[in-house]
C-alpha cells in the first residue's frame, strides 16, 4: 500500500469522538491503516427513503482511500454516481480478537480493533482508477490472486461498481486486556479470563471442475 498523506494522525472531529470509553479512540494513522489492511469485509452505512441500511461488502485500501465493491443495481452505488454530491455514507471495519468473561455478567465484553470511516462516496469511473480498484479488492481478500486470475471483460465490467471514500474521517478503537470486574466479585467461585479469537484458514478445496494438475498457488498455500 502506497501511504502519501502526511502527518502521524487523522484530525478528531465531532463525528470520531465516541461518547463513551474514549480513552480506547486512535486517529493514529499507522493503526487504522493496519487494521484496514488486515480485513477485506466492511460494513457500508447509509439511507435510504428515510431509514437506515447497513451492507456488508468487499473493500480495499489503497493510500488513503477505501474502494468499496458492489453492482451497479445496488441502490446505493447507483446513488454515488447520480450526481456530483456524491453518497454520504459510514464505512466500519472490526476484527474481534477475543471473548472477555467476567465474573458478573455486566461485565462481560470483548477484545476488538475497530475503525469507522465517515465521508461522502463517488462512483469511480475512470477506467484506470477502476482497474487499479477492483485489483485491490481482489488482492486485499487473498493477497497475489489478482494476478493468477482472468481480467474483467466489457460485460463484467459493466456490472460491477466501485465507489471510492477518501479517509479523512476516521477513528480506531481498540479495547485489550482483561475483565474488569468489581473489587466486591472479585471472591466470587465463577471463572474469569479471555477467550481468544483468531481468523484461521482451511485447506484449499479445488473447484469439482479443476483441471488436473493445476496446483494450489504458493500465494494461497500460505494463507
Amino acid at each position: 500500500m502506497s501511504d502519501t498523506a502526511p502527518g502521524s494522525a487523522y484530525a478528531p472531529t465531532p463525528r470520531t469522538v465516541p461518547t463513551r470509553s474514549r480513552e480506547r479512540a486512535s486517529y493514529d494513522r499507522a493503526l487504522v491503516h493496519a487494521i484496514l489492511d488486515e480485513g477485506y469485509l466492511c460494513h457500508l452505512g447509509f439511507v435510504r427513503d428515510g431509514a437506515p441500511v447497513v451492507l456488508p461488502t468487499l473493500y480495499a485500501r489503497v493510500g488513503e482511500r477505501l474502494y468499496v465493491h458492489g453492482s451497479t443495481g445496488s441502490r446505493p452505488l447507483r446513488a454515488a454516481g447520480a450526481s456530483d454530491a456524491g453518497l454520504p455514507v459510514c464505512v466500519t471495519v472490526t476484527h474481534l480478537d477475543g471473548l472477555v468473561l467476567a465474573r458478573s455478567a455486566f461485565h462481560h465484553s470483548v477484545n476488538y480493533r475497530s475503525v469507522v470511516v465517515h465521508g461522502t462516496a463517488r462512483q469511480v469511473t475512470d477506467p484506470a482508477e477502476r482497474a487499479i480498484a477492483l485489483d485491490a479488492i481482489v488482492d486485499q481478500a487473498v493477497p497475489g490472486r489478482s494476478a493468477d486470475a482472468r481480467r474483467a471483460n466489457a460485460r463484467e465490467l459493466a456490472a460491477t461498481a466501485v465507489v471510492a471514500l477518501d479517509l479523512e474521517e476516521v477513528s480506531a478503537k481498540v479495547r485489550t486486556g482483561g475483565p474488569n470486574d468489581e473489587p466486591e466479585d472479585l471472591s466470587l467461585p465463577h471463572w474469569s479470563g479471555v477467550l481468544p479469537v483468531r481468523r484461521t484458514y482451511g485447506p484449499p478445496v479445488p473447484a469439482g471442475d479443476l483441471a488436473p494438475g493445476i496446483a494450489v498457488p504458493d500465494y494461497l498455500a500460505a494463507l
